[in-house]
């Protein structure tokens, strides 16, 4: 049986592709109750490219800022306790970290993921496979540890802020916890109305929080002016610390423990659909990057690292000279919150409400900048995976879930915010050495794939500051080791239930679309479509096979119609949930064949394409291997025992179905 050619085709459409209708699948159940319609009546907007609007960078700069600039409110005091007199000095070695090594790889992941992915896309391309997908979910740990971390300490800061206001203080003593939970209630609240995060909003709340804690500074300097042993003071005592080698050493060895006031730059790169680039950029071509946007988005970054460094100096030395180590202690009025306590102290307790007030609300919105962050991750990675249940897919139960987690965490540290600062570290660090690490992977491909090949610079340079990020997260792991151990939690937490969904969404159909090759293919598929085909599935495509099995079938069965033979290649990457599929159609005397590509597993693409054909009988031939070792090939690999896995998942996609008179009969021959 020689393969014949349609006859009558136009050659110049033998390349033409055709996109077939797709199936309808199985999706959540309507709801039938009044809350069930309002918990499931908004779904998230996943994977969102190109957003209906776009900013100038120094607009979007201030949502970014929602995450870094907050930091001021609680850094300054955490720096006290853990350096003390050394807080300007080990501030100096953080400043130095952020723009010679934090902001240059941040600049590299703008060059390479400037969907808004950040550096966990980064490293997923440069693996593949199951590698691939195990390395996310374990960075997802880490960034879920960042988030909701961000989230509690923030609610935490945001109530001892009250708490500590004169005017407030009587009302709200001993009741941090109340109010940090209550806080977090809030924001779930509002995100269960409808939480949109508005450019205008962050500019409106980062702006005057940063011109009136210029205001405090500027106050704080003038009072070492005109006390100017102040600075002899702190000189006296750097000195009884021993020489300036002793000082650099240990300063060093103890500015990992600042660490918090680097948070805000994986928020950077993920807004970078928000800013407005050159004319001709495109965020979906991944042969021209858009260089107006990536440039943009440089620019961006520079400034808020800039700005974060030069607040986080200048709050440092204020705080160190002016504040006692009584009232920074932890429990004491400043702990927590230095410049605030530096803004009742020496502007009154009028501007230092108001001081409070823009604190409480800069930390509430960076709460809110949280939420919406892992919202997104979680809808942008798990769904794509299949290791999401079908909830996830709609915005409130995942709100509620988060929540629950915030609640949880929240009880867990008795909402201290010293509690909770080695966590935050861990997770913002893990993420800024997986972006350094990426950035070292990648420019070391584009130097030595160049032409000519380079030596190598910016490869080295971004592992050099990967081996300071290292160094910073050990050792912050042995001083607050409570950060690994909750992230490891989210990380086995993110790994079990994404394997039990992979595993209970096995036997969706699991294609994308298909695509049919050629005019040909179009003429023969119409043709089939006619017919009451009976359907071939082959592991092996060579004639022999084929001609072997419509000998067997045509003896033992009474079919009508002619036989369509059926070929599925598996791509590489078999730990992608979905595939678009490729399919090329043939003749084959009276009968037809069928070559399929880019499957990821072969049953589910079968089923796929029976529901498309409707043929009257499908043939399979069983192995007859251990059942438990195909069941594992089958999740793993997407091969298996086919035969029972297609009539498993034709089964559960019918039951959702409109019954129907005719469905094809099933044959499950063995040898």
């Amino acid at each position: 049986m020689g393969l014949i050619k349609s006859k009558g085709l136009n050659p110049k459409l033998q390349q033409n592709n055709f996109t077939l209708p797709t199936i309808p699948v199985r999706s959540t159940a309507p709801p039938k109750t009044a809350f069930a319609k309002w918990m499931l009546g908004k779904e998230e907007n996943k994977d969102t490219k190109t957003p209906s609007k776009t900013y100038p960078w120094y607009s979007v700069i201030w949502l970014t800022g929602v995450d870094l600039f907050s930091s001021l409110a609680f850094q300054p005091g955490l720096a006290l306790i853990a350096a003390g007199v050394l807080s300007p000095v080990a501030t100096i070695f953080l400043v130095a970290v952020t723009l010679f090594g934090i902001l240059p790889t941040y600049c590299q992941v703008a060059r390479h993921s400037y969907s808004g992915q950040g550096s966990i896309a980064m490293l997923e391309h440069l693996l593949t496979g199951w590698a691939a997908k195990i390395f996310v979910l374990v960075l997802l740990g880490f960034a879920c540890t960042d988030f909701v971390i961000t989230t509690t300490l923030a609610a935490a800061d945001a109530s001892r802020h009250i708490i500590e206001n004169p005017y407030l203080h009587s009302t709200f003593n001993h009741h941090q916890i109340e109010l940090t939970l209550a806080l977090i209630l809030l924001l779930a609240g509002v995100f269960l109305a409808g939480f949109t995060e508005a450019i205008g909003v962050s500019a409106a709340i980062v702006v005057p929080y940063l011109l009136l804690t210029l205001i405090v500074v500027i106050r704080c300097g003038y009072q070492i002016a005109i006390h100017p042993y102040l600075i002899t003071h702190w000189h006296h005592l750097l000195v009884l610390r021993g020489s300036w080698t002793e000082l650099l050493l240990a300063s060093f060895i103890v500015f990992p423990q600042l660490a918090l006031g680097l948070s805000g730059f994986e928020t950077g790169v993920s807004v970078m659909p928000f800013i407005k680039g050159d004319p001709s950029d495109s965020l979906d071509s991944s042969d021209k990057p858009p260089m107006g946007r990536i440039k943009s988005t440089q620019k961006l970054l520079t400034t808020a690292a800039v700005l974060i460094g030069f607040f986080l100096l200048i709050t440092s030395f204020a705080t160190t000279l002016l504040i006692p180590y009584s009232a920074y202690k932890a429990g004491g009025p400043a702990a927590g919150r230095a410049l605030a306590y530096l803004a009742h102290h020496y502007l009154g307790n009028i501007f230092g409400s108001l001081y409070d007030f823009w604190t409480i609300l800069i930390l509430w919105f960076t709460g809110a900048s949280a939420m919406a962050g892992m919202l997104s991750l979680i809808s942008r990675y798990l769904p794509r995976f299949g290791m999401a249940p079908r909830w996830v897919a709609y915005y409130r139960p995942l709100v509620i879930t988060v929540t629950l987690v915030d609640i949880l965490i929240t009880l867990i540290f008795r909402a201290s915010v010293e509690a909770q600062s080695g966590a935050f570290a861990t997770g913002v660090l893990t993420l800024f050495l997986s972006a350094s690490v990426a950035a070292a992977l990648v420019t070391w491909k584009e130097a030595r794939e160049g032409s000519p090949p380079q030596f190598p610079w910016k490869s080295l340079y971004a592992w050099a500051v990967s081996l300071i990020l290292f160094y910073t997260l050990v050792q912050n792991i042995r001083e607050r080791p409570d950060g690994l151990i909750i992230s490891i939690l989210f990380i086995l937490t993110i790994i079990l239930l994404s394997s039990i969904s992979r595993y209970l969404r096995a036997t969706e159909l699991r294609v994308e679309s298909v695509t049919l090759t050629g005019e040909e293919s179009k003429v023969l598929w119409d043709e089939m479509k006619r017919e009451k085909i009976n359907l071939v599935p082959l592991h092996y495509r060579h004639r022999y096979a084929r001609k072997e099995k419509a000998e067997e079938i045509r003896k033992y069965y009474k079919i009508q119609g002619p036989l369509t033979f059926l070929h599925v290649s598996l791509r590489d990457d078999r730990s992608e949930f979905t595939s678009r599929l490729r399919m090329t159609v043939s003749r084959l005397g009276e009968d037809y064949l069928i070559e399929i590509t880019g499957a990821v597993a072969v049953a589910n693409t079968i089923a796929y394409v029976s529901e498309l054909l409707q043929p009257a009988n499908i043939f399979f031939h069983l192995t007859g291997q251990n059942p438990m070792i195909q069941a594992l090939e089958y999740l793993l690999f997407g091969e298996g025992e086919i035969g029972i896995m297609v009539y498993e998942i034709l089964v559960k996609y019918w039951e959702w179905l409109p019954k129907k008179e005719e469905r094809p009969y099933l044959f499950l021959m063995s040898d």
